[in-house]
């Protein structure tokens, strides 16, 4: 099951724009296809309104809520859009080709905001989700992705760890981490 840790909710604000623009070109490193906009003026203030809309897509749908949730980071990431807004939201629920009348009912509603804002407390107070990525199994273990980590200090990377991987030769760790999701899953 995945579950949304929104870290504004309970670690102090939005993403912060100086250390995703400090580390951008480590993320490019590790995922040489993925592409990369520099941000615009028009950063989100709150990412709650994508936690929310993601729930929502996955209510019509475990692949089509995947494919949305992917498509809000894309529109994040790659091209630049503010992801805090709700008419960008819409739009790209549209551009997805959501049920918008059902997408809409869910997204207005405020169950999807409430249970979003409930699993950013579960996060903190439960399992201690400091950072993102977080990868962990149901009973809270943590499992640790191959990617390395900048370590920043006064808005200045002061050292990064070393890259275990990059690209297409991080599938096989990629491929480790959730076989051993599923044993541990299947031993449950």
């Amino acid at each position: 099951m995945e579950r949304a840790f929104p870290l504004e909710a309970y670690g102090g604000g939005p993403p912060n724009r100086e250390e995703l623009e400090l580390e951008i070109w480590l993320a490019a490193l590790q995922e040489s296809e993925a592409v990369f906009k520099p941000f615009s003026d028009d950063w989100p203030t709150t990412t709650l309104p994508a936690f929310e809309a993601a729930r929502c897509a996955f209510q019509q749908g475990e692949s089509i809520g995947r494919e949305f949730d992917l498509r809000i980071r894309r529109a994040f990431f790659a091209e630049g859009r503010n992801i805090g807004r709700r008419e960008v939201i819409l739009d790209l629920a549209r551009e997805a080709g959501l049920d918008m009348d059902h997408f809409t009912d869910l997204f207005n509603n405020g169950e999807a905001r409430a249970a979003i804002l409930e699993e950013g407390k579960l996060g903190k107070e439960k399992y201690a989700v400091r950072g993102t990525p977080t990868v962990m199994l149901n009973d809270g273990t943590k499992l640790k992705h191959p990617i390395a980590y900048a370590k920043i200090q006064q808005g200045k990377i002061q050292s990064v760890g070393r890259l275990p991987c990059s690209g297409e030769g991080c599938y096989e760790a990629t491929r480790q981490l959730f076989g051993k999701a599923l044993q541990h899953t299947m031993t449950d």
